[in-house]
């Protein structure tokens, strides 16, 4: 793709969806990694070397760049596979489907293969050519509650070792670490997270509803893939599910892909969390962009078939979701048009990681993250931080 950087992109012709609402038709002008101006109607004749590059949107929507919090892989890549070409691979695929930002996530592992992971994140940190930029890492674990372990392999989930936590958090690459808060081990990771900037999310819990309180209170601030591997909502036990609803601190991640979450329910979520509590996420493993079969998750195997990857007793493993069509998915579930739901995909995960004031919305001086798409939610162009890394437009 091309590297239009220096030259301005200029795009016409577009619905833009910006924080104060639609406008169209209009069109907007990239300088460099920004967004140098927006507006409504015609674009004004700017100097032929602000524009390197134009665009006619022929009608399409213009949204921020999704930011995909937690994705662990694709097209056969995975991060726990510790090398930074994959990374690349994955950035490039995501970047297909809109993504122009994301946080490489890790899983439940021994210490070793977790640094591995983590410092081959940090190899790949910023734009990746032809992809999506890495902002940082997710750790999915290993401070997990083997009673709600879903996927993570229970040989190596275990509490927080001071020694080994501060040494995963001493990376610097860090931007979200899930645990499980009702242990009493796992709690001063959260003050700890929180006195280092890391966003602290609920992950494979039992964690009821006054445990979830005294977490918020020490800073815990989301909840990991809301209601799978978490205690349910009761009429007399909020649980882990109640808790998220009821404390408006907390933003809710949603797998949307329609197997983890019945359309309904996102409905509840969302009429109960407003559109500005819940962040869409993929959970997307390497199975993502690849025909169904077989594929590896640590030294066990497993299954995608009819749109789901499964462990073989059925167990879910990830998702081979990816962010246009969660989009999609939750749009129709909820009934809400897009200028109410399309902060899910992005703006929400970055006031989630504190990096707004640079990303999540169509704005003069923000990164030039930009994503095309037509009445289906096809991606037609994805422009990340101002490049071009995908483009279907002649």
């Amino acid at each position: 793709m091309d590297d239009e950087t220096s030259e301005g992109i200029l795009i016409r012709n577009a619905r833009l969806f910006a924080p104060t609402g639609v406008v169209d038709p209009g069109w907007l002008l990239t300088a460099g990694e920004e967004i140098r101006a927006l507006g409504p109607g015609r674009p004004p004749a700017f100097a032929p070397a602000q524009v390197g590059r134009e665009v006619d949107a022929d009608g399409r929507r213009l949204l921020p760049g999704f930011i995909d919090l937690h994705a662990h892989g694709a097209v056969g890549h995975e991060v726990m596979d510790a090398d930074p070409e994959g990374i690349r691979e994955i950035a490039r695929f995501y970047a297909r489907h809109g993504v122009t930002a994301f946080l490489p996530t890790t899983w439940t592992a021994a210490r070793e293969r977790l640094m591995a992971a983590l410092a081959a994140v940090e190899q790949v940190i910023g734009p990746a050519p032809d992809g999506a930029t890495v902002l940082g890492a997710y750790v999915e674990g290993p401070y997990l509650n083997p009673e709600k372990c879903g996927a993570q392999d229970t040989r190596y989930i275990r509490r927080a070792d001071r020694t080994e936590a501060q040494a995963i958090l001493d990376t610097g690459v860090v931007r979200v670490l899930a645990l499980a808060p009702e242990f009493e081990e796992n709690v001063w990771l959260i003050e700890e997270c929180v006195r280092r900037g890391v966003t602290v999310s609920a992950a494979h819990t039992t964690a009821g509803f006054e445990a979830m309180g005294l977490a918020v209170e020490r800073g815990l601030r989301q909840v990991t893939h809301m209601f799978n591997a978490m205690v349910g909502l009761g009429h007399r036990r909020p649980g882990t599910v109640g808790a998220a609803m009821a404390f408006p601190e907390i933003n809710c991640e949603l797998i949307a892909d329609n197997v983890h979450v019945h359309p309904p329910v996102m409905k509840i979520l969302v009429d109960v969390k407003g559109p500005e509590g819940v962040i869409l996420i993929t959970d997307a493993i390497r199975g993502a962009g690849m025909p169904d079969g077989e594929y590896a998750i640590d030294e066990r195997t497993v299954t995608v078939r009819d749109g789901a990857a499964r462990l073989p007793d059925g167990t879910l493993a990830g998702s081979i979701l990816t962010m246009d069509r969660a989009l999609h998915n939750v749009q129709a579930a909820t009934g809400r048009p897009l200028e109410a739901v399309w902060p899910m995909a992005s703006l929400n995960a970055a006031r989630a990681i504190g990096v707004a004031g640079r990303r999540g919305s169509l704005e003069v001086g923000k990164a030039a993250d930009l994503v095309l798409l037509d009445e289906a939610y096809n991606v037609a162009l994805t422009v990340a931080e101002g490049r071009i890394v995908f483009c279907e437009i002649n």
